[in-house]
């Protein structure tokens, strides 16, 4: 019994933080960045990148992660171009996964799996996901603590405004997470939403 539920956002509004909590909630969590990061690191992958942004976006064969953010951030068309390559495979380790937990797990304990995505509406991907949650915070929230972190408010407003408004997503999700308040507060939305999964998941007999 598996609940592959999306958790998105937009940037700067807490998805990873809000992941950890479903952690301890009890889930199963699996962070796309972190897949990303690791599929950067393959040399078919950066093969493949290098042949859309150029020879010069990798030194000594590892991606320039840097440049290649602003390049995408800055040009639409190429943001789509990488996502096309890394994105298949993205899917394809997730599905890798969760074909282990079900193999490894027994069929009678309900496994609630949260993937932290955040583009699933802007690539039409929430047909992949059983339930999605959206975490959202005030576009001055996102841009205060960030730059808390030294990352400039010119950059976060780029980055927000490559997303789709995070009010539509709001509508289209199934939970929504308040982040705009102290972790307390967005513990006990997590924890009651992560009540409300663990019945589906079992209602589901798969």
């Amino acid at each position: 019994m598996m609940l592959v539920v999306g958790l998105t956002g937009n940037y700067g509004m807490g998805k990873s933080r809000v992941a950890l909590m479903f952690k301890e909630a009890g889930s199963v969590t699996i962070d796309t960045d972190a897949v990303v990061r690791k599929l950067l690191g393959e040399p078919a992958v950066i093969d493949e990148i290098k042949g859309v942004f150029g020879e010069d976006i990798a030194q000594e064969n590892l991606i320039n992660k840097e440049r290649l953010a602003d390049l995408v951030f800055q040009h639409p068309h190429l943001r789509v171009s990488l996502e096309d390559i890394l994105h298949p495979e993205v899917f394809k380790r997730i599905d890798e996964e969760l074909a282990m937990l079900s193999n490894n797990t027994s069929a009678a304990v309900p496994i609630v799996v949260i993937i932290e995505a955040p583009l699933i509406f802007e690539r039409g991907y929430q047909d992949r996901f059983d339930k999605i949650i959206t975490v959202f915070t005030s576009e001055e929230v996102a841009i205060s603590r960030l730059k808390k972190k030294g990352i400039g408010e010119g950059d976060v407003r780029r980055r927000i405004e490559s997303q789709l408004p995070i009010g539509v997503k709001i509508t289209r999700s199934d939970f929504t997470i308040d982040n705009n308040g102290d972790l307390e507060n967005t513990k006990r939305q997590v924890e009651a939403i992560y009540q409300t999964l663990v019945p589906s998941c079992l209602s589901r007999r798969v």
